[in-house]
């Protein structure tokens, strides 16, 4: 379809260094440019019109509840919009009077509540499952995401189009001369593994301190993210760990691409993802990856990384081992990593998504 007004959700530009604000940010640039007709109009939080360049921009109301739920649907309607489109996968309680498509990230707090904080009733009782409930189209951004939308709210599979995440054309294999002055600039060892990800119960990064704590001539540890809750224990024994043990709180984005080509492999145990974007990240970089054998991240590597057991130290330690001890299988996963990476780009997500809204809008008219 040509000449769209697409009214889209901006709430994930708060953060936009998060993983909605990241999608968002990337997600409307290439929508942008597949669809230069189409009108993007987005309703965010002051200031963050500097992340979506190529949109019209307006500021969403100040009132946390009655401006969400009410005032601003008023404002959707009052634009008489062709379609509504939410990245951080919620709408407004209240009815926008249009066609609607929301992008799922992941359920994980329905899987298990105890990995978050006892403070988003109104969230996960109400604005989620309202939202997934109403949507004409629900994205999801991976199979394992598609089948936790289907089996947790009971919406018939027909209406998930399943639209993956893409890896920014900065994630790339980068010369010597290029990783020297980066290692030098961030003060990296000369051996590492990498973990990146926010420090949370999820992200399963106690299996990675004990596996790295048990590993003969073990290479430093180096883990990327910020604190973000029910981390207490984890931080506790973070601290009892050593020199070897290197955190990096609020990294520059534009150095993430060294931190991947510098680690000899990436390292992602996590318990759920419903994506899973460093690993994707660092395959696109030439970086060996190992991963969990949970949720999506099997679905994302496809036999370009190895899959470990979630919940057993011993053998992400004999993993980790294999992977530095043995030059040829780094290479051949490396080069099986950078194929992998190849398939997703943020254009063909653009081009998927725009697929889902034209659905949208043909639902409604048929």
């Amino acid at each position: 379809m040509t000449g769209l007004k697409v009214v889209v959700d901006g709430v994930g530009l708060e953060r936009p260094r998060a993983g909605v604000g990241v999608y968002t940010t990337q997600i409307l640039h290439a929508m942008s440019v597949d669809r230069p007709d189409c009108r993007l109009t987005v309703f965010g939080p002051p200031g963050a019109f500097v992340h979506v360049p190529n949109t019209s921009y307006r500021p969403l109301p100040r009132a946390r509840l009655v401006g969400r739920h009410v005032q601003w649907p008023a404002r959707i309607r009052q634009l008489k919009p062709d379609a509504y489109f939410g990245p951080a996968g919620v709408m407004p309680l209240g009815d926008v009077g249009c066609p609607s498509v929301i992008t799922i990230h992941d359920l994980a707090i329905y899987r298990n509540a105890g990995w978050f904080p006892a403070r988003q009733p109104l969230s996960t009782r109400y604005v989620v499952p309202r939202s997934v409930l109403r949507a004409d189209v629900v994205i999801a951004v991976s199979e394992n995401t598609a089948t936790d939308v289907v089996e947790i709210f009971g919406i018939p599979r027909s209406r998930v189009q399943v639209v993956p995440h893409g890896v920014a054309t900065s994630f790339t294999p980068m010369s010597a001369e290029d990783l020297a002055v980066a290692r030098a600039r961030l003060n990296l060892p000369g051996r590492f593994i990498l973990f990146v990800g926010t420090i949370e119960p999820r992200k399963n990064l106690e299996t990675l301190l004990e596996a790295w704590a048990m590993m003969r001539d073990r290479p430093d540890l180096v883990v990327v993210g910020a604190w973000g809750w029910r981390y207490e224990s984890i931080r506790e024994r973070m601290g009892r760990m050593g020199p070897g043990l290197h955190h990096i709180e609020g990294l520059d984005p534009n150095d993430l691409p060294a931190l991947y080509n510098l680690a000899r492999v990436l390292a992602h145990p996590a318990w759920y993802e419903g994506f899973g974007l460093p690993p994707l990240e660092a395959m696109a970089c030439g970086t060996p990856v190992l991963v969990s054998d949970r949720s999506s991240l099997p679905e994302v590597v496809d036999g370009a990384g190895m899959v470990v057991r979630a919940d057993d130290p011993n053998a992400w330690r004999a993993a980790l081992e294999k992977v530095i001890g043995d030059t040829d299988l780094a290479a051949d996963l490396r080069h099986r990593g950078i194929l992998r990476a190849a398939e997703f780009s943020w254009s063909r997500a653009a081009r998927l998504t725009w697929t889902a809204i034209d659905r949208a809008i043909q639902s409604r008219s048929s």
